[in-house]
């Protein structure tokens, strides 16, 4: 092998291990943020959302080491895939620590006010399911297992599941008098933080498929606007 191949095999090593770091931190966050939320701990909230800025620029070297990669090795084929991959996954990795920084976010706004078990209960869950399927996601990738990977999308749907459930929690409680409405609109963004996490994980499931196999995710949407502008599908919706 020669010392250019084998300088761009320890660069992509090097790469992979830390983006897995990366993830390890964010998926450590999912349950101290949803034991912020449920304890209404300022002072772990606080320390939570001052530590953002070290996976911010975690990520941003991480980026830059990617980059560096395709300057200076100009990768082709899988190589290629799995750099860009890479790129992708660390923004997807990155918002996710800011999802979970939000949380903890809320959990100040609300700080005080009494949450019923069932909310409580349901919070646990959804922080639970988020935690296992940024697990999952990143023991795919770590063991290029495009199976695991193709597995992430159907257990996103149970954290879809205790969305629904949680803002219909909301509603009730709201009208039972026992959360006021800011609270209610704070709980009802914080359903939306852990399901757009499990978003992430999808992601990253995703991305190691397509490292492995090539696989692109459908994009259902850029399908329907190009059959309208083919002419092959509906109209285009006035606006």
């Amino acid at each position: 092998m020669s010392e250019l191949r084998k300088g761009f095999h320890q660069d992509i090593d090097t790469a992979r291990e830390e983006l897995v770091h990366l993830a390890a931190s964010v998926t450590e966050l999912i349950p101290r943020a949803t034991a912020v939320l449920l304890d209404g701990d300022l002072e772990g909230a606080d320390y939570l959302i001052r530590g953002d800025d070290e996976i911010d620029a975690r990520s941003l070297d991480l980026e830059e080491l990617c980059y560096r990669i395709i300057a200076l090795q100009a990768p082709v084929a899988t190589d290629l895939r799995q750099v860009v991959a890479l790129l992708r996954m660390v923004a997807d990795i990155e918002r996710s620590a800011d999802l979970a920084t939000n949380i903890c976010k809320a959990a100040r706004r609300i700080y005080g006010h009494e949450l019923d078990p069932k909310l409580r209960g349901i919070i646990t869950a959804m922080g639970s399911q988020a935690e296992q399927l940024y697990n999952e996601a990143i023991d795919a990738f770590v063991t290029n297992d495009a199976a695991k990977a193709a597995a992430i999308d159907d257990m996103d749907s149970y954290l879809d599941s205790l969305q629904k459930q949680f803002v219909q929690a909301i509603f009730e409680s709201h009208a039972a008098g026992r959360i006021d409405l800011q609270v209610a609109v704070q709980l009802a963004m914080v359903a939306r933080f852990y399901e757009r996490i499990g978003d992430h994980a999808v992601n990253i499931g995703e991305r190691t498929r397509f490292i492995i196999t090539g696989w692109m995710p459908e994009h259902k949407g850029a399908d329907r606007y190009r059959q309208r502008a083919n002419g092959t599908g509906e109209p285009p919706v006035e606006r």
